[in-house]
């Protein structure tokens, strides 16, 4: 997904209320909601007809092939772009640019190399910006890398710096668009538990767009294929984790997956 650094500007620092993120407490997540959505770019059409609906809290992976939409509708949920006909809602009421309450996490990490660790956690300022940037690094297993420079950071380290960036003003709808395909297998894996333990903590609902079905399955409750602009597969992956790569339906659920691809 090509982001402006207009778009990033707008990610990161969008107005946000800290009493009211100071006192939020964990599973208020925002509710989704889209009816028949459609997004054309001239005469060439994305999404045509989209429903989509993804309750308070709960996480939800949608997987596809490159070219397939798949960021364009986590722009729609991300109030960067506007759908051409239908509608999208959170938590029931229609919107306009990116909502205080909704974040994102990219594959590259872009972090500004030229602001420390802590600096970048804390890049939208505001009350306590300090303490609230330490306890998120704190949450990725960073507390003793916030005077760090970005340069001195693994991959894998960087995009810690990202997740953190991304829920320290603890967001209701955490969208993520392929965050951990740059990465290692094995940091993957940490990526994956990490972010399961912070969403078992704080109940936010969460949007993955990936390609990688194996991601999607062990990840999300919920798994959604987009194909020629629609949803070509929808199903539960139950609630049960961790979820063990060689589960005899996990493995079911990743080959029905795969054929609807």
């Amino acid at each position: 997904m090509s982001v402006a650094l207009a778009d990033l500007d707008r990610l990161q620092r969008a107005p946000a209320t800290p009493l009211a993120i100071a006192d939020r407490r964990a599973g208020t997540g925002l509710a989704v909601e889209l009816g028949a959505a459609g997004k054309r770019f001239g005469e060439r059409t994305v999404l045509d007809g989209i429903d989509l609906s993804i309750p308070a809290g709960r996480f939800v992976a949608v997987v596809g092939r490159s070219g397939g939409g798949k960021s364009t509708l986590l722009r729609l949920l991300a109030g960067l772009e506007a759908a051409s006909s239908g509608w999208v809602l959170l938590d029931g009421r229609p919107f306009q640019g990116l909502p205080a309450d909704v974040r994102m996490l990219f594959q590259d990490a872009r972090l500004l190399p030229w602001q420390r660790v802590i600096d970048n956690v804390g890049i939208a300022r505001g009350p306590d910006w300090r303490r609230r940037a330490a306890t998120a690094l704190a949450d990725v297993g960073l507390a003793d890398r916030a005077d760090d420079w970005p340069s001195v950071l693994s991959g894998g380290q960087r995009q810690r710096v990202a997740l953190a960036r991304a829920l320290v003003s603890r967001p209701r709808l955490l969208l993520l668009d392929e965050p951990f395909g740059a990465l290692d297998a094995l940091t993957r894996m940490e990526m994956h538990e990490l972010l399961a333990r912070i969403w078992d903590r704080d109940g936010f609902t969460t949007v993955l767009i990936t390609h990688d079905v194996a991601e999607a399955v062990s990840l999300a409750y919920r798994v959604r294929v987009l194909k020629d602009g629609g949803i070509a597969f929808d199903a539960a992956a139950g609630a049960r984790r961790p979820r063990q790569p060689d589960d005899p339906g996990v493995l079911a659920l990743q080959r029905r997956v795969l054929a609807a691809v």
